[in-house]
């Protein structure tokens, strides 16, 4: 196993924005931020990067909200505060229709422009700049870096008390232990499930996106084989306020993330021919006296089955809409 090394992991403050205008050059810079019924959170983010990186600094060339199917005002919201706001399925229009995150934010490649792309998730409250100057220090400063993956505290916030970092559960109880376990090279990340990332255009559209949960699992495996850890970086941004999943939920997404690795140890020949992986998850909400569960109110069956985009490289052809990047 490769040792984990110090200098794979920074600070967002050992950026300011002057010094990244100065390293940037030539390099345009792209801003994504996926979103599904966000109204509450996602302007002040936009608004946040208008003005802080667009404004005041021209360090990000454009900024694009992709609207994934949401049944509230977040494209609206994210329009009027200044983000290109973009449809998941006009964007893949033609092309095998997917659910959830990750085809958001393959369809968000698919539109930017820039060299460098950076992601944000749409739930954060009280975002400040550093979220993304933080991502994009290495990747601008240093040209053997092809991926930035952020990490923070993650308050959880209970009835009566604040854990300062119970968040994260799916990544202490699920994530973790299993890539300790089958890919040890990636232990050293804080937070591998981290919705805020970045990376070179031609790296990023050299690996598939998972259409669930598992999207940033199989991101950090995909890129550990594509370009090796040596390539990979992580930052420190602070804290992160956002909103908490119920624990059904988490269970539904520790599924999903599982089924992802499973996909990858396959390629790998680890298939069990007796053994198949589990698409459906079954579930139980207990809470009345009776000894066993309603079948009709308190067992809860999902589809927790996981698809994937190809590389956008592969099928940018089919995307006549999208002009072709320099």
């Amino acid at each position: 196993m490769e040792a984990w090394s110090v200098y794979r992991t920074a600070s967002a403050s050992r950026w300011t924005t002057r010094e990244l205008l100065r390293a940037k050059g030539d390099d345009r810079v792209s801003v994504v931020v996926p979103a599904r019924n966000e109204e509450a959170t996602v302007g002040q983010i936009v608004a946040t990067i208008r003005q802080h990186l667009m404004e005041q600094a021209p360090l990000v060339d454009e900024l694009i909200v992709v609207d994934s199917r949401s049944t509230d005002d977040t494209a609206a919201v994210a329009a009027a505060a200044g983000a290109e706001v973009v449809s998941q399925d006009a964007v893949t229009r033609g092309l095998p229709r997917m659910d959830g995150k990750g085809d958001a934010l393959w369809a968000g490649l698919a539109v930017a422009r820039g060299d460098v792309v950076a992601f944000v998730d749409a739930d954060l409250r009280e975002f400040q700049p550093h979220f993304v100057t933080g991502l994009l220090g290495p990747l601008l400063t240093d040209s053997s870096v092809a991926f930035v993956k952020g990490f923070y505290h993650r308050p959880l916030v209970g009835a009566t008390d604040v854990e300062p970092d119970g968040g994260g559960r799916v990544t202490e109880l699920v994530a973790r232990p299993m890539l300790n376990l089958f890919w040890p090279e990636l232990s050293g990340f804080v937070q591998p499930l981290a919705g805020e990332y970045a990376g070179r255009r031609e790296v990023l559209e050299r690996i598939p996106f998972v259409s669930g949960y598992g999207v940033e699992t199989a991101m950090l495996i995909d890129l550990l084989e594509l370009v090796g850890l040596d390539a990979l970086t992580q930052v420190d941004l602070g804290e992160r306020l956002h909103r908490h999943q119920p624990t059904e939920a988490l269970g539904r997404m520790s599924a999903q993330i599982m089924l992802t690795a499973w996909s990858r140890l396959a390629r790998r020949g680890w298939t069990v021919p007796e053994a198949a992986p589990g698409e459906v998850l079954t579930q139980f909400r207990r809470g009345g006296t009776e000894a066993l569960p309603h079948l009709d109110r308190e067992v809860v069956v999902s589809d927790v089955s996981v698809q994937e985009r190809p590389p956008l490289l592969d099928l940018r052809d089919r995307l006549p809409g999208i002009p072709a990047v320099r």
